[in-house]
């Protein structure tokens, strides 16, 4: 296990048909039954950090097809909607599902346990991929496909944790059985790949959780929804990248950023 506690394997990539099924079966309403499935209680807390590390890049571009990849009730479209044609959203819960996402009916479409995306190359104009992969075992190919359907000059987002999360072989407050952080250097080796651009590669999150432990009562939205510490979260998790480590077994080594942000371009 010590590969992948370091960060040199990710954990779940490699697994077999078998296990990957059994992974999909225990995560597939895992995030909904944390409590995100009650539409009447449920809101959807990033918009400020989409529109600081990701949609005010998109220079307002017109998307005629757009792919939401675990986006569950898709709330995270509605800041761009006026600029979108046609949503369709992968999703495994039953329970997490929009009708209308501000004017547009959105097409759901179940995922197959596979990873396997069934669609026609270059189908998407742009796909948001937001805290989804870590709940994935076979992350390289699902990414493989994502990259597959996207169109040329197509965007895509994505937001993941970048820490393991704690020891994912016991049970943890407030997570799924499986899901585990996604190591930096796994992505920047799979987007080396010479058809696809890093735009922007911007780490974020840094002490956010023990600072909202601490000061959350005293705050009437979760701290991570305000402009303003967003934008002095992002000035001090540009200079405590270098601290980075995937499982960090020291206090000091906690003090660095948990999420990274990436805008990728075909």
């Amino acid at each position: 296990m010590e590969q992948y506690f370091l960060g040199k394997k990710l954990f779940g990539d490699d697994y077999n048909d078998e296990q990957i099924k059994l992974w999909y079966l225990e995560e597939s309403e895992g995030y909904a039954d944390l409590g995100s499935k009650d539409r009447k209680t449920y809101t959807y807390e990033y918009h400020n950090l989409n529109q600081l590390y990701g949609y005010s890049k998109l220079e307002n571009r017109e998307f005629d097809n757009v792919l939401g990849f675990g986006s569950a009730w898709g709330d995270e479209f509605l800041p761009i909607i006026s600029h979108i044609n046609n949503i369709t959203i992968i999703e495994p819960s039953e329970n997490m599902r929009s009708d209308k996402i501000g004017s547009i009916t959105p097409r759901y479409v179940k995922p197959e346990i596979s990873g396997k995306i069934n669609f026609e190359d270059e189908k998407f104009d742009l796909i948001t991929c937001f805290g989804t992969l870590h709940h994935i075992p076979n992350v390289t190919f699902v990414l493989t496909e994502l990259c597959r359907i996207l169109k040329k000059d197509g965007v895509l987002l994505i937001r993941e944790p970048i820490i393991s999360m704690g020891d994912w072989r016991q049970k943890r407050i407030g997570l799924t059985k499986n899901e585990r952080g996604i190591p930096v250097s796994f992505f920047d080796g799979f987007f080396k790949n010479d058809s696809l651009e890093v735009v922007s590669k911007q780490y974020c999150f840094t002490l956010t959780s023990l600072l909202q432990r601490k000061f959350g009562n005293y705050l009437n939205k979760p701290l991570h929804t305000y402009k303003t510490y967003l934008i002095i979260d992002k000035i001090i998790s540009n200079l405590l990248k270098f601290n980075v480590h995937y499982h960090p077994l020291k206090r000091i080594h906690r003090f660095s950023p948990q999420n990274i942000y990436y805008i990728v371009k075909k």
